[in-house]
């Protein structure tokens, strides 16, 4: 993308999904040139973006294909706000901003975008635009799922297992878990980069998922089972659950498993939540909590309380170097986030 000074009139650089299914599909990404969005209006904002990241919503999104049209795919950006709509009060021009977006607008791999102000964050100052980029997703859903479902806080004590907790969620979540309460983190992590990613994010024991003794391991480190479980990866593991949960203990999942056994966990009461961070937009519920998370985001992070979970940069944002983003994330062996960012 380059760095355009286009008005709502004119076109801007992007990239769009045209193909479904593979990414070595010639229509999966590609470079285009499309319609500036218009002048924003209400609460929106438009935004130039800077950089962005990649997360498995955007590959779902890809693979699901778009009907045949140019689809816009992207939710996670940092950039500087150029223009603001009449009912805007939290944001002016020229203020730094990191964002999810909504999964129903027009995504982020365009160089202009707009977004409503109120799930938009200020960016962290002591952040680049790529490090910021790692952050929005992964950090609203990390703490929607601590503080709004399992209603966490700074006297919370007892044991959470995170399961996947290299990738991009668990990187923010154990480090929020760390910095906000009391709770012990076991972190699942098998090759030895990510035992130690997750180590230095915080995690207090470190388990291999792919031990046969996995089960014996973490009832080892929690005596009775654990008091809270994170999961991106539920295919398979409620048996597991049963065992390792403790009763009237609680899971919250962000994946997209629909044939689980959840009557099973009911003979110790064990609680299951589900978190999709793009409900509130999508339903146009308390969407101000979004920005709040992202302002609290921002200033632990100013506080070095913790950190950008930036693993890789790819530079310029192009198509090429999107299916590459897409490739690494659909591998599912990410540690921590990539993002893509043209030249600071």
């Amino acid at each position: 993308m380059t760095n355009d000074k286009s008005t709502a009139s004119e076109t801007i650089a992007a990239v769009v999904s045209r193909a479904g299914g593979s990414i070595d599909e010639p229509g999966s990404l590609v470079d285009a040139t499309i319609p500036a969005p218009g002048d924003p209006t209400g609460h929106d904002l438009l935004v130039e973006v800077r950089a962005v990241s990649v997360n498995p919503v955007d590959v779902k999104r890809r693979i699901a294909g778009t009907g045949g049209q140019d689809r816009v795919l992207g939710w996670d950006a940092a950039g500087t706000v150029i223009a603001v709509g009449d009912e805007v009060t939290l944001f002016h021009p020229g203020d730094e901003v990191f964002y999810a977006g909504s999964i129903d607008r027009p995504g982020s791999y365009a160089r202009r975008q707009l977004v409503d102000e109120r799930i938009v964050g200020h960016k962290p100052a002591s952040l680049d635009f790529a490090h910021a980029a790692a952050m929005p997703l992964t950090s609203l859903t990390a703490w929607e799922a601590l503080f709004d479902k399992l209603r966490l806080d700074r006297e919370s004590t007892g044991s959470m297992l995170v399961l996947g907790a290299a990738g991009g969620v668990g990187s923010i979540l154990i480090q929020l878990v760390k910095a906000l309460t009391g709770v012990r983190v076991l972190a699942t992590a098998s090759r030895p980069e990510s035992r130690q990613w997750v180590e230095s994010l915080g995690a207090d024991v470190i388990l291999d998922h792919h031990a046969p003794d996995f089960e014996e391991r973490i009832l080892d480190a929690a005596p009775g089972g654990v008091d809270y479980v994170f999961t991106a990866q539920s295919r398979g593991r409620i048996p597991l659950f049963t065992k390792i949960v403790r009763p009237f203990g609680q899971i919250v999942a962000i994946d997209d498993e629909r044939d689980l056994d959840l009557f099973a966990l009911k003979d110790k009461a064990i609680s299951w939540h589900w978190e999709l961070m793009f409900a509130r937009p999508r339903h146009n519920w308390d969407l101000v909590a979004q920005h709040r998370i992202l302002e609290s985001i921002a200033e632990l992070i100013e506080a070095g309380r913790i950190r950008s979970t930036l693993t890789r940069t790819l530079s310029p944002v192009n198509a090429a170097n999107l299916r590459e983003a897409h490739r690494i994330v659909e591998s599912g062996g990410a540690i921590g986030k990539i993002v893509l960012a043209d030249s600071a």
